[in-house]
């Protein structure tokens, strides 16, 4: 089946809809528009620069350029999983932890995705590599950032109870352990969620693209199941090790409660 291409004075018509939204949430005062706009913008802007750089790393199919979009990628979800806390870690903690758990779980699982199930020749293939650690860092992204939110959000606000529970014998793993399942159960409940809804309230992504791109739907189907399995993996290992390593950090080697380790965004 051909694909269908779209030409830009297409996307342009699209573009008009997106207007006609921000005219009407300026008539209505809902104070969006601005960020509605510049969302949209960089929307464009970003997956056009993506699709260049795909296009050449497709071509030349390099272990060190991939690993190199890969690091950048692991970079900027590092980011994103930092800035969308409201109260973080202070230092390179805040920025760290996120990093590296999504670090450990998302390439970990998107290798052993490569080598072992689907197994293309190299196996560091980019058609099958990047569209792959792309979901896997985009998924484990928001599920470390929950998890983080969650548990540092929950410390400050029960430091009380957790200092009780300090000072009757408790240690600190004890005195956090409600918290910590609470985070983790935060961070994974968007993966569940997406995996209970496929297939009767929505038609995910990949699947979609793939049938639209002319690949036979059985052929889909097999693709997203196996995708959304190793993203709820890699999301719920991400999550545990990122609530592990950010509550172990609230705590000093004595065992005390440290919230002058946690700041809050904008002060």
């Amino acid at each position: 089946m051909e694909v269908i291409d779209l030409a830009w004075w297409k996307l342009g018509l699209a573009a008009l809809l997106v207007l006609a939204l921000a005219g009407v949430s300026l008539w209505a005062r809902l104070g969006i528009t601005r960020s509605l706009l510049i969302a949209s913008a960089r929307t464009g802007i970003q997956l056009a620069l993506i699709g260049l750089v795909l296009e050449a790393l497709f071509a030349s199919a390099r272990l060190y350029w991939i690993a190199l979009l890969a690091t950048v990628m692991l970079l900027v979800a590092g980011r994103e999983v930092m800035a969308r806390q409201q109260r973080r870690l202070r230092g390179i903690w805040a920025f760290g932890i996120g990093t590296g758990a999504m670090f450990v779980s998302s390439f970990a699982v998107t290798i052993l995705a490569l080598t072992v199930i689907i197994g293309p020749s190299p196996w560091y293939t980019p058609q099958y590599a990047i569209p792959l650690l792309g979901m896997m860092l985009g998924n484990t992204m928001t599920g470390v950032a929950l998890s983080l939110d969650r548990l540092n959000e929950s410390v400050w606000h029960q430091r009380a109870v957790i200092e009780n529970r300090l000072m009757l014998g408790q240690t600190w793993r004890q005195a956090v352990e409600d918290i910590r399942k609470d985070a983790m159960r935060g961070g994974m409940m968007p993966s569940i969620n997406a995996m209970a809804a496929a297939g009767i309230v929505s038609l995910p992504g990949m699947m979609t693209g793939q049938i639209l791109a002319g690949s036979p739907p059985a052929v889909a189907v097999k693709y997203q199941i196996l995708v959304m399995l190793i993203i709820t993996v890699g999301t719920g290992f991400g999550a545990l090790m990122a609530v592990s390593w950010g509550s172990r950090r609230l705590f000093d080697e004595r065992e005390r409660l440290r919230l002058d380790r946690l700041v809050k965004v904008g002060k």
